[in-house]
């Protein structure tokens, strides 16, 4: 009985690996280059739009800052925020309009040395070859839900936020969420407007006005250079990226998120999240920290507002300034879940990125990316869409497109040299 032999590995100049807006914009530039590549993405390109967002997301940044390479935001309301459903168009037409060569459905499962130069890559679809790879699969691959979570009892239904869609979804009953980062504040807003009741664990994440001093105060960070800031001049440079971003949301035209005016209406704040006891939930004491440091946060980009307006002279109105609504009456350590009437936990602290696929020596000791501007210590290995890869606007539809072009450059660099070397 004869068996069919494995195919030949394939040579591509550049893999990259990931079909997100990172691995597309990536794709764009070297299409436009002429440079022959591959990009591989394990389910469907944009898979986390479509799957991983619930029913009435939409962005949190106005429509013009939609701006992936070769793609701006042409609509009619460049000062909107596009739903879950439109901004699924948007990438389409993205695809759509330069068709990159995607593999679909296909898993990168291990990336190496090459003996002879380049790189290896092991995928579903068979051996590959490349001479250089981009790594752009994103940073939200594993969500996170804490071992805790095991000893509640089967009927708490449980859902990480990747998996929540609506408040149907969830059993009558009062809802716990964990986390007060975007989707965390969006999706308790969510359930608080359905009338449902709502528990809330805040952690450190910050917040942003939305509209200040009669403007959007995108426009306003967007016109005063802050968003083209590099990480390397940041004055926060060594923590800028290990911080969650900022709350506010689109929905309803575009609004701020105000936890305490939540507060006065009925949803209930706690501290961090920290363990569970039989029937008891219990919380760190740090409510009232937590909520001062995100209002912080929101003063300070109102004084970086006011900054800017006053060194260009610019007429704008005054506003008042921010005045808490209202002041945990007291820290709040412990809940018992059965008392609260608590029927569902939603768990929105984060995702954490998996690299074990990846065989090369690219990470520090607690397993981050090592990079400057996503070009690693590997010649012709690179990072794309990470957080603060290098701006502000790093890894989102803003300036996605401005990190794949720099990649470009250095991977345009590294073809040459060899040529220089003859």
């Amino acid at each position: 009985m004869s068996h069919a032999s494995p195919r030949p590995a394939v040579h591509v100049s550049v893999a990259v690996i990931g079909g997100g807006q990172a691995g597309l914009s990536m794709s764009w530039h070297l299409k436009q280059a002429g440079i022959d590549h591959v990009v591989f993405e394990k389910r469907e390109a944009c898979h986390e739009w479509r799957h991983a967002r619930w029913d009435s997301f939409c962005l949190v940044t106005p429509n013009w800052q939609c701006r992936l390479p070769g793609f701006a935001y042409a609509g009619d309301d460049p000062h909107g925020f596009m739903l879950k459903d439109q901004i699924v168009e948007y990438l389409d037409a993205y695809i759509a309009s330069f068709d990159p060569p995607l593999h679909q459905g296909v898993e990168v499962t291990h990336v190496a040395r090459r003996a002879e130069g380049g790189f290896t890559l092991r995928t579903s679809e068979g051996d590959y070859s490349a001479d250089q790879v981009v790594i752009a699969n994103g940073v939200y691959s594993q969500p996170v839900i804490p071992r805790a979570a095991e000893r509640l009892p089967s009927d708490i239904a449980q859902l990480h936020s990747s998996n929540y869609r609506n408040p149907q979804q969830l059993p009558d009953g009062a809802t716990l969420v964990v986390g007060s980062g975007q989707s965390g504040c969006q999706i308790a807003e969510d359930l608080h407007l359905a009338g449902r009741k709502v528990h809330l664990c805040v952690g450190r994440a910050p917040r942003s006005p939305r509209v200040y001093r009669g403007r959007e105060v995108t426009d306003w960070l967007t016109e005063s250079g802050y968003y083209d800031i590099a990480y390397e001049s940041h004055p926060q440079k060594a923590t800028v990226r290990e911080k969650t971003n900022h709350y506010l949301t689109g929905r309803d035209g575009g609004r701020e998120i105000d936890l305490r005016r939540r507060a006065l209406e009925g949803m209930d704040l706690y501290g961090a999240f920290r363990d569970i006891d039989g029937t008891t939930l219990r919380f760190a004491p740090d409510l009232t920290r937590n909520l001062d440091e995100a209002d912080r946060s929101y003063n300070n980009i109102r004084q970086l507002v006011d900054q800017h307006i006053a060194a260009q002279a610019i007429d704008a109105p005054m506003e008042p300034p921010y005045t808490p609504p209202w002041a945990p009456p007291a820290e709040r350590e412990a809940l018992d879940f059965r008392d609260a009437g608590i029927t569902g936990i939603v768990w929105a602290i984060g995702f954490t990125p998996d690299y074990r696929w990846i065989d090369l020596p690219l990470f520090d000791g607690r397993g981050h990316p090592v990079h400057r501007r996503g070009v690693s210590p590997v010649s012709g290995a690179y990072f794309l869409g990470l957080s603060w890869q290098n701006t502000w606007g790093s890894g989102r539809f803003a300036d996605v497109g401005k990190d794949a072009e720099y990649l470009l450059g250095e991977i345009q660099a590294v073809r040459q040299a060899p040529r220089a070397a003859a």
